[in-house]
């Protein structure tokens, strides 16, 4: 194994996802600052997290005031495939590769890296996970700095009306993928529906934000699982019923 050479290939694989996320990053800074979260607390946010939408979710359930077991498992569940990417992942990496080595390249997984180092052909060298995930840590950090530093300069009005850059990224990220695929659009609906009627039922007037998000995703993950199961196992039952 050339440590070197794999690094350096793990590494230009990452820029282009180190790049891509200067973006959104730039939003979770601006945001965390704006709504009250000093500079270096967002930056440590994202030092520690690397998790972008996890990391909007509890953001916002601390600024809604959440307590800490409200926040770790908004998180803990919005997070939750980073654990079962890690695991596929690990089954590609050289059996020789070490508990730290994995615990370093677990950290840095996310649903872009995961992809490049799916689509790798052969093992995993450790030296090329390291390297790929070494940009979008750099790129995901630096996005954070940069927008909290812009908004701890900017006027307070215009924060507040920078405010809406978050539900237009949303926006930009589902709508797309909702208008490709059927089963994306169910999984929102749902998702936006069971949400509305946690929120507005007053039976349900005791369940606070943090929860309100747990129970849409599960509630909406189950359902897509359950009215759009794996195309193998539709086939297997449409075959067993002729």
């Amino acid at each position: 194994m050339n440590w070197k050479k794999d690094f350096k290939k793990g590494l230009k694989a990452g820029i282009p996802i180190g790049l891509g996320y200067i973006p959104v990053s730039f939003t979770f800074g601006f945001l965390a600052v704006s709504g009250g979260l000093p500079v270096w607390v967002a930056v440590v946010i994202s030092l520690t997290n690397l998790t972008s939408a996890g990391q909007f979710a509890g953001t916002n359930l601390i600024f809604a005031g959440a307590g800490y077991f409200e926040v770790a498992l908004t998180t803990f569940v919005i997070n939750i495939r980073y654990m079962l990417m890690s695991l596929s992942l690990s089954q590609k990496l050289e059996k020789r590769t070490g508990t730290l080595e994995r615990l370093v390249m677990a950290f840095g997984i996310t649903d872009e890296t995961f992809v490049v180092g799916s689509l790798q052909p052969g093992v995993l060298t450790a030296p090329f996970m390291l390297g790929l995930i070494s940009m979008p840590i750099l790129g995901w950090n630096f996005g954070t700095l940069l927008g909290g530093c812009i908004s701890a300069i900017l006027p307070q009005a215009l924060q507040n009306a920078m405010g809406i850059a978050l539900y237009a990224m949303f926006i930009a990220l589902i709508i797309p993928a909702a208008r490709k695929s059927l089963p994306v659009l169910f999984v929102i609906l749902t998702a936006v529906a069971v949400n509305c009627m946690v929120k507005y039922i007053p039976l349900f007037a005791f369940i606070s934000d943090g929860f309100r998000v747990i129970i849409a995703t599960v509630a909406a993950a189950a359902a897509g699982a359950w009215a759009f199961p794996p195309r193998e196992e539709a086939a297997e039952e449409g075959s067993e019923l002729s």
